[in-house]
């Protein structure tokens, strides 16, 4: 009986994905847990493994596709047989041109119940989607959807907004405003300035000019979309903390070679600043946290997510309950999920569901970095690198001398909306002392 090979959850907020390639064309044979076919959605490239072996019988969805999470997209068993019920056609990508903005859902649905799972998801677009409504002063109840159920995704909202400029809300002033213009709103004293709409972009270079021009890939595509739309939702602030790794330098240094034979994995700096900012994040939970309109939702559990940089972009896996773990843990945990993630081999709840993100430019010899925050979160730590540098120490007795000292840089950079500077500053405090005095269990 044939097998039928559905479009995976690449995480609780992904609801669809587009087919890049397929590894395989029907009549091949296939290994159960062979790269069968690439996808791309809007936090992750992946390859997508056969979850059966047998033939692949034919393909259902096309390159270039965007379909539901759900949808059946082959059909795999024994090479004699014929998938049962199997639909005429394949489902193909429109040519450019004809790809209508508005285009009918694969799955039509009645909208008429705003109460209905179909209606609710209808207007639960991603963040990106509903900031970018809200600039425009979009309604997104009044766009037909494309994506699950008809949920409005970043393609239909472009589509509208190419058809022409909507009504504005009052002249002169962006749509961005948020309810602080309600006359029954509390003001907290303060007035609120005007929003000037953006002035049209200049052009990206002159007539006659020599230049090599190249499309972005999908993934460098979202990767701006969503710093642009992180910058005009959080209030970014950094503070920026100087710490000696001298301590932490030592304890590596003495212990690496029992604690890679312990664990099976080598002991690199990394792991104890993880484990520093767990410490952190339980004693201000303001930092694990997110916005949801004017509440604080509080995270309950510590969820790393470590950006690695690979050749074709970015990616942020999530070391899951991190607090929970020893050194080993976060060390093992670490180099898995940058190799697998350089392999394109991470699970769907392994690039989902992070609370607090630590990203590393210091790996290039940054001095510090000031990252952009990881929405919905609402602070991420920059590591700077970690060099040999002449400081004034205290000794015992009050005398001051100048020694060698392994020293970082290392920011965070925090949603100024909810987080203060001084509880920003405080947690950074923490992080100092914890790296600069704690044994970590190794000793």
């Amino acid at each position: 009986m044939a097998f039928d090979v559905v479009m995976p959850q690449m995480g609780e907020s992904i609801a669809e994905a587009t087919v890049l390639k397929w590894h395989k064309k029907p009549g091949d044979t296939v290994a159960k847990d062979e790269t069968l076919y690439e996808i791309s959605t809007d936090k992750v490239d992946a390859e997508i493994p056969a979850p059966a072996a047998g033939t692949l019988l034919e393909i259902l969805v096309d390159v270039n596709l965007t379909v539901p999470v759900g949808t059946v997209v082959a059909r795999i068993g024994d090479a004699s047989e014929k998938a049962a019920g199997a639909p005429a056609a394949v489902l193909a990508a429109p040519p450019a041109a004809a790809q209508a903005p508005l285009a009918a859902p694969i799955h039509p649905m009645d909208l008429g119940d705003d109460n209905s799972l179909e209606g609710r998801l209808r207007t639960k677009s991603s963040p990106l989607v509903r900031e970018m409504a809200r600039q425009h002063g979009v309604d997104l109840s009044r766009i037909q959807g494309t994506g699950q159920a008809g949920r409005v995704t970043k393609e239909d909202l472009e589509a509208h907004l190419a058809q022409g400029p909507a009504a504005p809300l009052s002249a002169g002033i962006a749509p961005i405003l948020p309810a602080i213009h309600d006359p029954s709103a509390p003001t907290l004293g303060l007035t609120p300035a005007l929003a000037v709409a953006p002035a049209p972009a200049l052009p990206a270079f002159a007539p006659g000019e020599r230049v090599k021009v190249e499309p972005m890939s999908r993934m460098r595509k979202i990767i701006a979309d969503n710093m642009v739309a992180s910058h005009r939702t959080s209030a970014h602030v950094y503070t920026v903390f100087e710490i000696d790794m001298t301590h932490v330098a030592r304890l590596r240094n003495k212990h690496k070679q029992t604690f890679e034979g312990q664990f099976g994995t080598k002991l690199s700096f990394m792991p104890f600043i993880m484990m520093a900012a767990c410490k952190a994040l339980r004693a201000y939970p303001i930092a694990n946290a997110s916005v949801d309109g004017d509440n604080v939702v509080y995270k309950q559990d510590v969820n790393l997510g470590i950006a690695v940089s690979l050749d074709w972009g970015l990616i942020v896996p999530v070391v899951k309950n991190a607090d929970m773990m020893n050194l080993g843990g976060l060390a093992r945990s670490l180099n898995d999920l940058a190799e697998r993630a350089r392999t394109r081999q991470l699970k769907p709840d392994e690039i989902s569901g992070g609370t607090f993100t630590i990203t590393n430019p210091g790996v290039y010899g940054d001095t510090f970095g000031l990252p952009i925050i990881n929405q919905p979160q609402v602070a991420i730590q920059g590591v700077g690198a970690i060099v040999k540098r002449p400081v004034v120490v205290t000794g015992p007795d009050g005398t001051d001398f100048i020694a060698i000292r392994q020293i970082m840089f290392s920011s965070l950079g925090f949603d100024h909306r909810i987080i203060d500077g001084a509880t920003g500053d405080l947690f950074m405090a923490f992080v100092k002392k914890e790296l600069e005095t704690s044994t970590f269990g190794l000793e």
